[in-house]
């Protein structure tokens, strides 16, 4: 495509950094940096089109991405529900506690997982009990 002349004016400041700085942004020419200096303001210009365009697909994948995570979550506590309901079955089949003792059990579960914050150590609960 061929190069239309446009006649400009600039002030002599401008001039002056325009030449200080053109090489630097490896245009060969004054006409080079200027129209990539042109170019990039329209660029800006018009960005905030691009924001409102853009926006609603990064929330949308976002959302995508969060709902996908959530579902995976949801599934794996199921599996993990599933175990522990057999392993308290099992559990309560092998042993006879009464209620006092289970009631008591439950009251230092809730105790010991709210002090290590959900963080369950098998080996801490075997010393406990042997100790």
């Amino acid at each position: 495509m061929a190069k239309k002349r446009m006649a400009v004016y600039f002030q002599p400041e401008t001039i002056k950094k325009i030449e200080q700085e053109y090489r630097g942004d490896n245009c060969a020419s004054k006409t080079e940096f200027i129209e990539k200096a042109v170019k990039f303001y329209i660029g800006y210009l018009n960005e905030e089109d691009n924001i409102n365009y853009l926006s609603p697909m990064i929330t949308e994948t976002v959302k995508a991405q969060i709902k996908g995570t959530e579902q995976r979550l949801a599934r794996l506590l199921f599996k993990v529900a599933v175990e522990l309901g057999k392993l308290s079955h099992m559990t309560a089949a092998v042993n006879e506690v009464d209620d006092e003792t289970l009631d008591k059990l439950h009251a230092m579960c809730v105790n010991e997982v709210r002090r290590i914050n959900g963080i369950i150590d098998y080996e801490d609960a075997a010393e406990y009990q042997n100790s």
